[in-house]
């Protein structure tokens, strides 16, 4: 072990960089298996209006959440800079999957 490694032992458990595309990738698998929604391109619907877009930019992935389904929605937007942001935008979609459906 170096003299650096031994003065910062927070660095031994580092978080490896947050990777946007491979992020982008995971969240649309992880939104193909719920069923709920359909993908088109870069975008998914619900009962055939669009309610979420993703775009990874850089070092972070961009989202549009829609308020509620609508030809034209009113959106949300969010920005994932890391693991856990992605998990809160899949937690919010969620959320508004279950209340969309009781509607």
């Amino acid at each position: 072990m170096t003299a650096d490694a031994d003065n910062d032992p927070g660095s031994f458990f580092a978080l490896p960089p947050f990777n946007a595309e491979t992020a982008l990738v995971q969240l649309k698998r992880a939104l193909r298996d719920q069923r709920t929604l359909k993908e088109r391109g870069d975008s998914f619907s619900f009962e055939g209006q669009d309610v979420l877009t993703l775009e990874a930019q850089g070092d972070q992935l961009l989202a549009r959440l829609a308020k509620r389904p609508a030809r034209s929605p009113e959106w949300d937007s969010r920005v994932c800079r890391n693991a856990a942001d992605v998990r809160k935008l899949q937690d919010e979609l969620k959320r508004r999957l279950l209340q969309w459906q009781d509607d």
